[in-house]
């Protein structure tokens, strides 16, 4: 079974907000066996909606949209939905009644005639009920398949999708089981694994595909089958899965989908009692704030310091004035010093350190930009890489933060 999702806003289009519902919203499909076919976004004009619909209608038996949906004169989703389906709006007193019980009991501000106009919609839409919100969704259909509207607030469409979209799905149509299993790989491009796993991808059953995610330093490798015989696929996915991953052994995989190598490496210094400390020049604090931003980083993260200045290098890391001289701040000599001394200033057992030149400008290095040096510390000795990771500086930094990770897991694995 096909969908189809439309977003409904000119501050989409704007680039005001972020479209964050229809990532949502295909996921959710998905894990009930509809796959997505396109997903749009256009102005809150009725021509363009009109125009969306017909032509979405083309291509799935199911139209999700979301936005539109408010009480103002600008949003004309439901209006222009009843012209869609040759219909016309109704009062609706039961909706009525929930609008003014939430104003009573949420909303400070008074309820005016703006709020209570959302009683009134298509005589004939099904609605779903929006528990944080006045605006409902609505079910609507013809010949040609079902339209869904809801509402753009993202958490009231996300409750409405779980709570009435999704059941309501289930039970009225028949659908495949489709089966993701990820694995996430650190180091080698794309090509590299392509290349390594040739004869693996020829020789997958029919059922099941293989996806690569590229990322700057890492790449996820999806496998997914789709048909209508659950534990076959189940069955198919997971030997395909191991055998994988036994080809990949050589190279930094973190199992699981979206599971990142920094809950990796958590995992592995929890189970060793071991504790990991940071130093971060180019990198600014990004390798931390991976770690940090799990709940229970404290039973294996010391800390970090970010040694942006070449004079913190110096004077909280303790690296020497003459080692700088000698080798600029760009190497892998500095590179090692920092990892050393964050690593005894702050007591733990493995440090990783960043040192490099992200751009625009060389700053205190005459090293070219995108150069860039990662040394780890461990309790046997210290050691460390140099890379080029090319001119543009979001890309440097982001590379430069999973090669780091990449190279950690490595050392940690071998104690």
């Amino acid at each position: 079974m096909k969908a189809e999702i439309i977003t409904i806003g000119d501050e989409i289009l704007i680039g005001q907000i972020v479209d964050s519902n229809s990532a949502f919203i295909a996921r959710e499909l998905n894990e009930v066996g509809i796959s997505v076919v396109q997903i749009t976004s256009i102005s809150d004009e009725p021509n363009c909606i009109l125009n969306a619909l017909e032509q979405a209608q083309s291509r799935a038996e199911l139209v999700i949209t979301t936005g539109g949906l408010g009480p103002t004169k600008d949003d004309l989703t439901k209006q222009t939905l009843c012209d869609y389906f040759n219909d016309e709006l109704v009062e609706n007193k039961e909706l009525l009644k929930h609008i003014e019980d939430l104003f009573a009991k949420y909303v400070e501000t008074p309820i005016n005639e703006y709020n209570r106009s959302q009683r009134f919609q298509p005589s004939k839409a099904e609605l779903l009920f929006n528990t944080y919100g006045t605006a409902p969704g609505m079910w609507m259909s013809n010949d040609r398949g079902v339209v869904v509207s809801m509402p753009g607030v993202p958490f009231e469409m996300k409750a409405m999708v779980k709570e009435q979209l999704l059941p309501k799905i289930v039970e009225r149509f028949n659908r495949p089981y489709i089966i993701h299993k990820t694995l996430v790989t650190y180091g080698p491009g794309e090509t590299a694994i392509a290349e390594h796993i040739e004869e693996f991808e020829k020789q997958l059953p029919k059922q099941i595909g293989l996806a690569y995610l590229p990322n700057l330093g890492k790449v996820r490798l999806r496998l997914t089958a789709k048909g209508s015989d659950q534990q076959q696929l189940e069955d198919l996915i997971d030997q395909s899965y191991r055998e994988l991953k036994n080809r990949l052994k050589d190279f930094v995989v973190s199992l699981g989908d979206d599971v990142d190598i920094e809950l990796e490496i958590a995992r592995l210094l929890t189970e060793k009692n071991k504790t990991l400390a940071v130093a971060e020049s180019f990198t600014g604090g990004a390798i931390s704030a991976r770690f940090t931003h799990n709940p229970g980083a404290s039973a294996y993260f010391k800390g970090s310091v970010v040694s942006y200045a070449t004079s913190v290098k110096e004077e909280v890391l303790g690296v020497s004035r003459q080692l700088i001289k000698q080798y600029s701040v760009v190497s892998s000599q500095v590179a090692e010093a920092m990892a050393i001394g964050v690593k005894d200033k702050l007591e733990s057992d493995f440090a990783i350190a960043t040192t490099g030149n992200a751009g625009p400008s060389k700053g205190d290095s005459d090293q070219e930009i995108g150069t860039v040096f990662i040394a780890i510390a461990t309790p046997k000795g210290v050691c460390s890489k140099k890379y080029s990771m090319g001119k543009n500086r979001e890309r440097t930094v982001e590379k430069g933060v999973n090669r780091s990770l990449s190279l950690l897991f490595e050392e940690i694995s071998k104690f």
